[in-house]
């Protein structure tokens, strides 16, 4: 209604109307933003002792110093820019100098205005954008319901969201952002920082919390109560800030190379707390791996209660001889996943036993064996129930066929339905076979079945990697079907000609052996012969400066995902490698590179920067 009446009557659309938030095109790619003033980044402290460490700094020039405290927003930095009042223009930090527009995604964020009130001619805010926990809870449910891998958590989730070139897209992620500094004003002066924040408040932007300290002390004390609140707050913090309030004391202590002197980021150390084993259980994965699991006592830990933490394999339980009713120290991995760290062999309890994964596999019954090159037990029967719908659940992913529609969900319905046994029979449903389903509707089913038939024309690389062959990724599949060009002949080929492919060593090659050697799989590719797949190499490979070339990815691309580049490589015959050697030809380097750049600067390798990089696809020579 409200698109209709702007529509008829112009002059009532506002600048600030919900129909401006969402409405850009999508992009084909996201331009590139000289900040007019530089978004540094933080100097990282942390220990408390580090923090009186730079207060002294501080105090001997400055010693009547204010700090304002504030929590750390774990999310992706942006700027944004008014003209009159209007906003015109977001950019992502990117390198702290040059950023991605994304502005059409910025204004699908409720928090961000779009106009404002009494506003200088010219103004631009640094805020940090977020997913707020209870989104990204839900959004990974919906995920998980539908089979799509899940985020890991919530900056990332915030930062695939902006970056998307659809801002339809972004607009479903409900994106939210706290403004956390004023870098340029026109017209207007002022002399603390808390002062631009109450100001940025008033024009209506939502503002960080912040608190002023008049000692270290204070600061000391603001930055663990933080700390130990962090559950409270709406979104993930791996932090807090401490600034000097006085902008004129910013100006006299200015910035080195990389931090401005004047402020620091307090991280705070991975939480670590006990609880108690209470039993240990076994999950067998797609592809027959036993991974054991302990079930915990609940214990609140980084932000969410914890009832169960990975324990590997056999290897790492008799190390740490990890067993029922022992109490255990534990944290999250990154922040991400539970683990344990060690036993308190002082409370363990009388009688217990060691832990042995057992020799059958929990769900079939079957005998399990133990990889001879790795830790990994695996149930190797063909009709274990646990490994069918995972492996159905896989081969319909996006990574693989891509079959929209078709995740675990639906798979374990069509698995239960007796419709789905194995991936050929994805290629045999039908509307009328659907619909009676639970949550299947008629234009569900038409959906899905049209969704199927899409598949059969997907590129052999994706069938190869569906099929579920251990250790053969996406990207060996793509070298295995670029290099052998149709499935026949991979399915031909002996351990010799495997290892000839790049990426492909003698494990990897029996792997392929050993699939293709069993009955069952081959009349599986028959059967999906028969349905139509497509088993030959769609993609030309061209012959160019990338033939033959070796290229290793590092550090951030603004303009494409380092997985889409690698794919461009390939395209181009060449390699893209994981690790630096004197082998590599060439180091493409975003934001936030490390290790493998200084390593080809020390071997003398040329390093390309993305506009170079872009440069030597679009023109298909060197750089």
């Amino acid at each position: 209604m409200l698109e209709e009446l702007e529509r008829d009557n112009p002059g009532f659309a506002a600048e600030d109307s919900p129909t401006k938030r969402v409405g850009g095109k999508a992009l084909n790619a996201f331009a590139q933003v000289t900040h007019q003033v530089p978004m540094e980044s933080l100097q990282d402290v942390f220990s408390m002792e580090e923090l009186e460490e730079f207060d002294r700094r501080i105090t001997e020039e400055a010693p009547e110093r204010r700090y304002s405290v504030e929590p750390k927003v774990d999310g992706l930095s942006v700027a944004l820019e008014y003209v009159n009042g209007l906003f015109v223009r977001g950019a992502t930090r990117g390198d702290g100098a040059v950023g991605e527009d994304v502005t059409e995604n910025l204004k699908t964020i409720g928090s961000v205005p779009l106009k404002l009130e009494g506003a200088p001619e010219r103004l631009i805010v640094r805020g940090e954008v977020f997913m707020p926990k209870k989104v990204f809870h839900r959004l990974n449910e919906e995920r998980e319901a539908k089979g799509e891998s899940l985020f890991a958590n919530p900056r990332n989730a915030a930062a695939g969201s902006l970056r998307q070139l659809d801002p339809k897209i972004a607009a479903k992620r409900q994106l939210d952002i706290l403004v956390f500094n004023l870098q340029l004003c026109e017209g207007k002066t002022f002399s603390r920082h808390s002062e631009t924040l109450d100001y940025l408040r008033e024009l209506r932007f939502k503002v960080i919390p912040y608190r002023l300290c008049a000692t270290a002390e204070e600061a000391e004390q603001e930055i663990r109560r933080i700390g130990e609140n962090r559950d409270a707050y709406s979104y993930d913090i791996d932090g807090a800030v401490a600034k000097v309030d006085d902008l004129a004391l910013r100006e006299r202590f200015g910035s080195t190379a990389k931090f401005p002197r004047w402020a620091c980021a307090y991280k705070y150390p991975p939480e670590i707390k006990s609880t108690v084993v209470k039993e240990i259980v076994i999950q067998v994965g797609r592809t027959g791996v036993l991974t054991p699991k302990a079930v915990v006592e609940p214990v609140r830990l980084a932000g969410t209660t914890v009832t169960n933490a990975t324990l590997h394999n056999q290897d790492f339980i008799s190390e740490k001889d990890i067993r029922v009713g022992d109490t255990v120290t534990i944290r999250k991995a990154g922040e991400i996943i539970p683990e344990i760290l060690e036993v308190d062999f002082s409370k363990r309890p009388e009688k217990t036993e060691p832990y042995r994964i057992p020799d059958r596999c929990p769900v079939c019954g079957e005998k399990t064996v133990r990889d001879p090159d790795g830790a990994a037990i695996r149930c190797i029967s063909d009709t274990c129930p646990a490994q069918k719908v995972r492996f159905l659940t896989h081969f319909a992913s996006r990574d693989a066929m891509d079959i929209d529609g078709l995740g675990s969900a639906i798979v374990e319905l069509l698995v239960d339905a007796e419709l789905a046994n194995t991936p050929a029979d994805f290629y045999r449903l039908t509307e009328e076979a659907l619909v009676p389903l639970e949550r299947m509707g008629q234009q569900s089913a038409q959906n899905l079945v049209n969704a199927i038939a899409k598949s059969k024309e997907n590129d052999l690389w994706r069938l190869l990697f569906a099929l579920g062959i251990r250790q053969v990724g996406a990207k060996a599949a793509r070298a295995l079907s670029g290099h052998f060009r149709t499935l026949e002949a991979i399915q031909d080929a002996d351990q010799d000609m495997l290892t000839e492919v790049a990426d492909i060593g003698e494990i990897t090659a029996r792997n392929i052996l050993d699939w293709f050697g069993r009955e069952n799989n081959r009349e599986l590719i028959k059967a999906l012969k028969a349905e139509g797949l497509n088993m030959r190499c769609l993609t030309e490979i061209k012959e160019s400066s990338f033939t033959g070339k070796t290229f290793v990815l590092t550090g951030t691309l603004e303009k494409m995902t380092r997985q889409e580049a690698a794919e461009r490589i390939e395209q181009l015959g060449g390699k893209a490698s994981g690790s630096v050697s004197k082998k590599t030809d060439y180091v493409i380097a975003g934001p936030g590179a490390g290790s493998k750049l200084r390593k080809a600067e020390e071997l003398g390798i040329p390093v390309l920067y993305e506009e170079d990089f872009i440069k030597m696809l679009e023109q298909g020579r060197g750089a």
